[in-house]
């Protein structure tokens, strides 16, 4: 067994997972402006080719063997459709005809599925109530602080809604089947880019071809720079970080991060945008970290310990 699939988080991955709730929360925000002016395939070719340009540009400092690339290239590819290329394409299409909050929501499924996938594909991360429990919580606070007006909209665009559910099994997938490279040999950095590369390779051929996006109009600022913040923050440097907390947390513990992402993009909104938070953001909030706390296991050690200090008395 995995010792590390069950253990609670340390100090330094509890940090990396909001610096990747930060940068993960903000792709909502940058995906908002960019659909305004570009088409789903255009915009998520553009997001893996500029992450995996960047990679790239990094990897001699990083270390990256290009050696041990090619020997998991197939593994790669497979995690490049299941992490990048479907959830990726599913989510900014959604977000055509969703809000930005309302899909977040619903991404923030992944840790209900994760659960249940770990449970039926490994060993160590078997589901128990303890998991379960945290992640329905989690998620009711995610749906507290997004707001009941947006849950209104369920069965007004049904497809896009059942869009953003499968990009969320999908990531959930990836989630699972991502743990096999820390045994193959990769480091974080290599996954990273060896994913993004190939997810450029398919995705860039069909954007061409399905978009023409020479014939679009040229976009703003905004938009390019919604398009660059996206390939660069939230997919380059995010993906480091994530496979970072992966490798050393389990696959269960670092999917918490999609709990974290809707906090994150309204904490954004009211800093950035001056937007107001609401009673129901601070109840999501203390919700959300109950739900973390469960999923981590220190909450019910910490009551056990006190129950059994109590009793020893």
């Amino acid at each position: 067994m995995n010792p590390s699939a069950q253990r609670a988080m340390t100090a330094t991955e509890w940090g990396l997972l909001l610096l990747l709730s930060l940068l993960w929360g903000g792709s909502f925000f940058f995906v908002g402006v960019a659909v305004k002016a570009l088409p789903p395939l255009t915009i998520v070719a553009a997001r893996v080719s500029i992450a995996a340009a960047l990679l790239w540009l990094a990897a001699p400092l990083a270390g990256v063997s290009v050696a041990r690339l090619g020997g998991q290239a197939r593994a790669l590819f497979a995690l490049a459709l299941i992490n990048n290329v479907a959830p990726f394409s599913l989510l900014v299409w959604s977000q055509t005809h969703l809000a930005s909050g309302l899909v977040s929501i619903l991404n923030a499924t992944t840790p209900v599925f994760t659960v249940v996938v770990a449970h039926l594909f490994t060993i160590e991360e078997k589901l128990d109530p303890r998991r379960l429990v945290g992640a329905l919580v989690g998620l009711v606070g995610v749906a507290a602080m997004i707001g009941p007006e947006l849950l209104g909209g369920f069965a007004d665009h049904l497809v896009a809604e059942l869009a953003a559910l499968l990009a969320a099994l999908s990531y959930a997938a990836a989630i699972v089947f991502a743990r096999r490279f820390r045994r193959l040999g990769l480091t974080p950095i290599e996954v990273a880019i060896g994913q993004v590369t190939a997810s450029s390779l398919a995705l860039l051929p069909v954007a061409l071809l399905v978009d023409a996006p020479w014939r679009l109009p040229a976009p703003g600022g905004a938009a390019i720079a919604a398009v660059v913040a996206i390939g660069a923050l939230s997919t380059a440097l995010a993906y480091v970080v994530y496979f970072r907390i992966l490798a050393g947390a389990g696959a269960v513990n670092a999917v918490l991060v999609t709990l974290l992402a809707p906090a994150t993009a309204i904490l954004l909104g009211a800093v950035v945008l001056g937007e107001s938070l609401t009673a129901s953001d601070f109840v999501g909030f203390g919700l959300i970290a109950f739900g973390l706390a469960v999923i981590d296991g220190r909450l019910p050690q910490a009551a056990r310990a006190r129950l059994g200090a109590v009793a020893g008395r």
